[in-house]
């Protein structure tokens, strides 16, 4: 008798420390894995439910195509690069004629500069001429010759202005070729950059060729097999890392004194009820129903209270036994220590033999009223 009263204090304080529920699974992520590309399956290198690592191979797509249009864009790459080195060329070319063009210019402008003081030199002369033959100090042929030489002059002078004026055209029509050309090597230069992005997606897509495994886990939901024919985005498989919690989901009356970093213990089905350290993690921030695909509309008229349940995240503390598969779904029973009270030994014992006392007692009592009785 003392000791099941001794166990049943001590099975009362376990409740009144503890909030459990049986409504708790085992949760964790689940990696799709998709092709990037069209295209058909060549090889499977993996099976269902086996481990895999980051990084490892899992499946092939046939890279036939996407081969043949890496070798069309590199060879319009090419021919895009050839066509820019051209332009540039075309540009050197026209850059010096713009040059040569402004160096002639300057060249006349400094002939007609010079002819104009020669032509100014014969006006003068013939100037000085014309007096001299008035005061009979020269002859008509002297004169003559003077006025000869001013006319010759004047009419270099106008050849030269007219070659200056031609050599100024000439630099505007060389600057005029210079911006077009320099227009055209900018537009090649951005079909080149073009031309190589176009390639540099090319490989890229040929990489995706080959799937690797995005993180280590175990093969889920595989739906892929040789011959296969997939398109972009269409799942093939899924990943499950060994990383997993527990989703519990606790009625929102025990979650009065439920809050992050708690100590809880979380006995698994499919190890046989073997428990394994832990600690909440977090409380969502609304119920499980609120959340889900069609919540509850509650302004209708017919109202009927249902204690709501909210999800509560559990990390486990210790690392889970490597040689069982624990995966998302199995059931498990999380306890959270949320109280702290205890009963003393000494005084649990005490309470324990005077219960013990008081029904031995009481028990005697009984047996002399039934002997009595008899």
């Amino acid at each position: 008798m003392i000791w099941v009263f001794f166990f049943g204090l001590n099975y009362l304080v376990y409740v009144y420390n503890h909030e459990s529920t049986d409504d708790a699974f085992i949760a964790g992520h689940v990696v799709s894995v998709a092709p990037r590309v069209d295209g058909q399956i060549t090889d499977v290198l993996v099976k269902d439910n086996e481990l895999v690592h980051s990084n490892d191979l899992l499946i092939k797509i046939d890279p036939a195509d996407l081969t043949q249009t890496v070798e069309q864009k590199n060879a319009a790459c090419a021919a895009e690069a050839a066509n820019f080195q051209a332009m540039e060329d075309g540009l050197v070319v026209m850059q010096t004629k713009l040059v040569t063009a402004n160096a002639t210019a300057r060249e006349s402008q400094a002939d007609a500069d010079a002819l104009a003081a020669t032509a100014d030199r014969a006006r003068a002369d013939l100037t000085r001429a014309g007096t001299l033959i008035e005061q009979k100090t020269i002859s008509a042929q002297e004169y003559d010759a003077a006025q000869a030489a001013a006319k010759e002059a004047d009419a270099n002078l106008n050849s030269a202005r007219q070659k200056a004026d031609a050599d100024k055209s000439r630099i505007q029509e060389a600057s005029a070729e210079y911006v077009a050309t320099k227009s055209s090597a900018a537009t090649a230069l951005a079909r080149m950059h073009q031309a190589q992005a176009d390639l540099d997606t090319a490989k890229l897509n040929l990489s995706y060729t080959t799937i690797y495994a995005p993180a280590d886990g175990r093969i889920t939901r595989k739906s892929v097999e040789p011959g296969d024919y997939v398109q972009t985005g269409q799942a093939l498989l899924a990943i499950v890392p060994e990383e997993v919690w527990v989703a519990a989901n606790f009625k929102e009356s025990q979650l009065k004194k439920m809050q992050p970093g708690q100590s809880v213990r979380v006995a698994i089905d499919a190890l046989g009820g073997r428990s394994f350290a832990a600690h909440v993690d977090s409380l969502q921030a609304g119920s499980g129903a609120q959340f889900s695909l069609l919540p509850p509309e509650n302004a209708t008229g017919n109202f009927v209270k249902v204690v709501q349940r909210v999800p509560v995240k559990i990390v486990f503390d210790e690392r889970l036994p490597a040689d069982h598969t624990i995966g998302p779904g199995l059931s498990v029973t999380p306890s959270v220590l949320v109280g702290t009270l205890t009963v003393p030994k000494w005084l649990t014992a005490v309470i324990a033999v005077a219960a013990g006392l008081g029904a031995g007692l009481i028990f005697g009592v009984l047996v002399r009223r039934r002997n009595a009785a008899l």
